[in-house]
């Protein structure tokens, strides 16, 4: 679940590296992206777009629209909207007869507008809009509701670990971990070399469930899986118990003792990690920015990032941050929301654009891998476009958004800090999420 779009200044990181060559790439009204199936006459229309304040830019939005009435004639009118009460207006909106055509979703809260009917089924049309990529998981999943698909990928912000490679080299490691053994013997050496009881080898909070669900991914299990309609939770699953536990004991070994019972924001992680006072943290990209804000001495020089490895031998999978378009179920103009959205989510625009000029990670494995091998990615920037490739999504039920805070958290937490035993915390909790989801 994204909230206010502060992380949109995880992109400038990744824009400003990429200025050069976002300018001397093709606009797309030259780029031959691929046409929408069959033509769409639109002249004399106007297509209504809602786009999140903060998710893609003026520019690329203008390189959609331009493309868009190129093809069918028709014009956009955009409406940007702020954050603040984003899911009580998108819901009005969508039952009112003349809702705005198309709309930015958060990945998240697909499913939610998705079950009460407000957003048209697009699964007959997935390939066509596809174009021969395989969109991120984290992104398509979440749209993808009884196997049928209510939205398109858009564009996605991943996590990694972020460290700091100045008390990394000063206990005496030189390069980055690509294992998971590798990662706890080099965290055993800072934990030797800094003994401080306020100091984290890698500050970890217990109620930062984005990051203990990739020990529970990577060991097999899931939050919930759904067969015949009906969802069955998976935290007591003999895998999510060996995530669980391999979570708790990590956790435990390299975070402060005071951690157990945080999250991620009192104290802040990222300030937390300005100031010293750990040596890594789990973070999404657009953290990047707000730690060389807080500490202008950590320099792109200083700091290094990876995918974090996981037990399996694999990098852990990771919970995708990001957006989807839905067209509204009551919107007139089918056909012409549709090529709106295959334009918006075309190889070219995502690479060109939502890439080249906005510095998100593309909707598909096939863009992000492009933008690592392409050659403008930063050493820093690379581990959380390859984390993306592997992700995971929370279960695409209306009513999950009521699980996660504070349920999610408080879950997490009991197992960090040892308030229950794995085995009843985990059955307890599934408990909870069969009643809510099968609702």
């Amino acid at each position: 679940m994204r909230t206010s779009r502060i992380v949109a200044a995880g992109a400038v990181g990744v824009a400003a590296a990429l200025a050069l060559s976002a300018c001397a790439g093709n606009s797309a009204g030259n780029s031959g992206a691929p046409s929408s199936s069959g033509a769409v006459d639109g002249k004399g229309k106007t297509l209504t777009v809602w786009a999140m304040t903060g998710d893609l830019s003026d520019a690329t939005l203008k390189a959609i629209n331009d493309e868009f009435t190129k093809e069918t004639g028709a014009k956009v009118k955009v409406e940007t909207q702020q954050w603040t009460d984003i899911a009580t207006k998108i819901t009005t909106a969508l039952a009112s007869s003349t809702p705005p055509d198309v709309l930015d979703l958060g990945n998240t809260q697909v499913a939610t507008f998705a079950s009460s009917g407000g957003l048209a089924d697009l699964t007959s049309y997935k390939d066509d809009l596809a174009q021969g990529q395989t969109w991120l998981g984290g992104l398509a999943d979440p749209a993808t509701i009884d196997g049928k698909l209510y939205a398109v990928p858009s564009f996605a912000g991943a996590r990694a670990v972020l460290y700091n490679k100045d008390v990394w080299t000063a206990a005496g490691i030189t390069a980055a971990p690509t294992t998971y053994d590798e990662l706890k013997a080099d965290l055993d050496k800072l934990k030797a070399k800094n003994p401080a009881s306020d100091f984290s080898a890698f500050y970890l909070p217990g109620q930062y469930w984005y990051a203990g669900m990739q020990w529970i991914w990577d060991a097999g299990g899931d939050i919930a899986t759904q067969s015949g309609g009906k969802w069955e939770a998976g935290f007591s699953s003999s895998e999510a118990q060996q995530g669980l536990a391999a979570w708790k004991e990590f956790q435990n070994a390299y975070s402060s003792a005071a951690s157990q019972t945080l999250n991620t924001d009192k104290p802040d992680q990222d300030q937390l990690f300005a100031d010293g006072k750990a040596g890594a943290i789990i973070a999404n990209g657009w953290e990047i920015g707000v730690v060389q804000k807080d500490n202008p001495k950590l320099t792109d020089a200083v700091l290094g990032s990876f995918p974090m490895p996981g037990v399996s031998g694999s990098n852990q999978p990771v919970n995708l941050g990001g957006s989807d378009w839905g067209i509204a179920t009551k919107s007139a103009q089918q056909d012409l929301a549709r090529a709106w959205v295959k334009i918006a989510a075309s190889p070219d625009i995502q690479n060109t654009y939502v890439f080249g000029n906005d510095g998100w990670i593309p909707n598909s494995v096939e863009g992000s891998k492009a933008a690592v091998d392409g050659g403008t990615l930063s050493d820093l920037q690379k581990a959380f476009f390859t984390s993306a490739q592997n992700s995971k999504a929370t279960p695409a039920s209306g009513n999950w958004a009521s699980l996660e805070d504070p349920g999610m958290k408080q879950f997490f937490q009991s197992v960090t800090s040892g308030s229950k035993s794995i085995a009843d915390a985990a059955k307890s909790w599934d408990d909870t999420v069969n009643s809510t989801l099968n609702q």
